[in-house]
């Protein structure tokens, strides 16, 4: 969950995070290494480093009885079972819930023994919910899942507003296929949400490059890089687990 600071609340505040001044990881489920979240404040596309992209994932749901509401609850239990190999979700015991954290570990091209990470819960209601990055994530901005209906049949769809936190990053997604092996993610997730209701239907996809600029100012973020981190953690996870000592670590 994260360190709270007090504003008034709005009628929706219940599905918003709260202001938030740091992150910090309150439970560590079993599997899951705890690494580049605790203490780590969230960042939105203005404090992250390359071009920002805008990408839309979508898949037509078509059935007389399907909501909104159920594919939203459905993504919400089973987000980790529809992950591919490489990319492993860890929610907290309260699930997907405004402010809670979901810790991530993942392979990433160029990075041996894959990365550790997480995501904040930003938002979160009856037919949607938002992802946040921490600093240090590949990415900062947002990831937000929804469903809707649109002539009578039901959409399911990830859209994400992001760009590479870091210099390194940024790199990794243009050269070393890391923007592909995350689309390949999100079309491996909305394919699986088809599949459980029976559906046979592409995965539409569509991306724009909204700010082909790349923030110097913020070349910094490098200092919190979740791939340079994992790495140099990775003798230290090893050597617990040798010995037996395979509590969770914090970086």
């Amino acid at each position: 969950m994260a360190t709270e600071t007090h504003e008034p609340e709005s009628r929706d505040a219940g599905y918003w995070a709260r202001p938030v001044s740091k992150l910090r990881v309150t439970d560590v489920p079993s599997g899951a290494v705890s690494l580049n979240v605790e203490g780590r404040h969230v960042v939105g596309p203005l404090q992250g480093f390359g071009q920002l992209w805008q990408k839309t994932y979508r898949v037509q749901l078509p059935s007389a009885d399907l909501t909104p509401a159920g594919v939203v609850s459905f993504l919400k239990e089973n987000l980790p079972e529809l992950m591919p190999a490489g990319a492993r979700f860890y929610p907290s015991v309260s699930g997907v819930t405004p402010g809670e954290v979901v810790l991530i570990n993942a392979t990433l091209p160029g990075v041996p023994g894959g990365i550790a990470t997480g995501v904040m819960v930003l938002y979160s209601d009856q037919e949607s919910f938002t992802l946040m990055c921490p600093e240090g994530h590949p990415e900062a901005g947002w990831n937000t899942f929804s469903a809707y209906q649109e002539e009578g049949v039901t959409v399911a769809q990830i859209q994400s507003l992001a760009r590479a936190n870091d210099p390194i990053f940024e790199f990794g997604f243009r050269f070393l296929g890391g923007a592909k092996q995350q689309e390949q993610t999100w079309h491996h997730v909305l394919g699986g949400v088809a599949k459980h209701y029976g559906v046979e239907a592409p995965v539409e996809f569509h991306k724009s490059l909204v700010d082909g600029k790349l923030q110097w100012s913020q070349a910094k973020n490098v200092w919190f890089n979740s791939a340079i981190r994992s790495m140099l953690h990775a003798p230290v996870r090893l050597v617990r687990r040798l010995f037996g000592r395979g509590g969770p670590a914090a970086a």
